[in-house]
């Protein structure tokens, strides 16, 4: 049985292998929250790429940054940041390979304006994976009122120059969606 399609929660080692991420690579994990994927993401990129974890929660970075000394992640660069905010993001335009948006875009209050400014950190062709939930399960994820759908995902990206690329597994209660930057 598929340990990925049965689990409530996204499995960082085995969907960040749908990122294709290459060494060398520049990658942010945007609402990197106590950094979840960081270990996965640093290990992708190697010594020779970067990982950016960005969060708006000052008390999640510091515990990022903790976690980070700990586990000796020399490439991981804990990162203040509000997504929603013109430059609220302090990564200069057209920086990064590849950004990672996992369980947050529901949270987010002005999805346009984080769209735009995580697309302003991307170069062109750069890939921006979004996973978010499809439903709650246990009690556990958002609200259904809160719910953003794949399909919503899908038009609110391709309406701020991206454009979907593919669908990949996340889990049995999340989406994943690939987008390119154009």
């Amino acid at each position: 049985m598929d340990t990925l399609l049965d689990s409530t929660f996204v499995v960082p080692d085995i969907v960040a292998s749908h990122f294709h991420l290459r060494e060398g690579d520049i990658v942010a994990d945007f609402g990197a929250g106590s950094g979840h994927f960081l270990k996965t993401l640093s290990d992708r990129v190697g010594a020779a790429g970067r990982v950016y974890a960005c969060e708006i929660q000052k008390q999640l970075i510091e515990k990022v940054s903790q976690q980070v000394q700990h586990l000796g992640l020399k490439n991981v660069y804990p990162l203040w940041c509000d997504l929603e905010e013109p430059s609220g993001i302090k990564i200069q335009a057209g920086a990064l390979d590849a950004a990672v948006l996992v369980n947050t875009l529901f949270q987010i209050e002005d999805k346009t304006a984080a769209i735009t400014e995580m697309g302003r950190t991307l170069r062109s062709g750069g890939k921006l994976f979004i996973i978010d939930w499809t439903d709650s399960s246990g009690g556990i994820g958002p609200r259904k009122d809160h719910i953003f759908t794949a399909i919503e995902t899908t038009a609110l990206c391709e309406s701020n120059n991206f454009i979907l690329e593919r669908h990949f597994p996340s889990g049995s209660h999340h989406y994943g969606l690939a987008f390119r930057k154009i």
